[in-house]
């Protein structure tokens, strides 16, 4: 497997400019900045989140930590994490846990972190275990285009 054929097609339709990394399987964001040698900093990680009767992804560096109390604040108390079978519903055609940081594409709403908002250049899961995609600021901008933002994570 590599790039999901969803976030493919739909990077293709926006006219997105990416370079695929392909990389060891991992499982994890953080293994996998390490197995391609970028900063945590650079790479987005999706959150998906159950919100106000639907889902939606909070996007935050792979070293940080979503702090939940403060996303609660700032969109309401209806906030929780999604359970894995959801996630694997609303991202059928990536492998389990692979979600890529890209919400339009699969019907989700996002908020953004200011922290990953700031990075030069930007690193998202391709919907596989094995394939990054490396994105300028400026793609991943046109990507998180009006999606609210704001500090809601820590440094791990």
């Amino acid at each position: 497997m590599t790039i999901a054929p969803t976030l493919h097609r739909y990077l293709a339709a926006e006219n997105i400019q990416y370079v695929e990394i392909p990389h060891v399987f991992t499982m994890s964001s953080a293994r996998t900045a390490q197995a391609c040698h970028v900063s945590g900093d650079r790479y987005a990680k999706a959150v998906v989140l159950r919100h106000d009767g639907g889902y939606m992804l909070a996007i935050v560096p792979a070293s940080h930590r979503l702090n939940l109390p403060d996303l609660k604040e700032k969109l309401g108390a209806d906030l929780v994490m999604a359970n894995e079978t959801e996630i694997n519903r609303l991202f059928a055609d990536c492998a389990h846990g692979a979600v890529p940081a890209v919400g339009r594409c699969y019907g989700l709403d996002l908020i953004v972190d200011d922290s990953i908002r700031a990075q030069p250049e930007i690193y998202i899961e391709a919907g596989d275990h094995e394939t990054l995609l490396h994105l300028t600021h400026a793609q991943f901008e046109r990507l998180t285009a009006n999606a609210p933002h704001g500090r809601f994570s820590t440094h791990a």
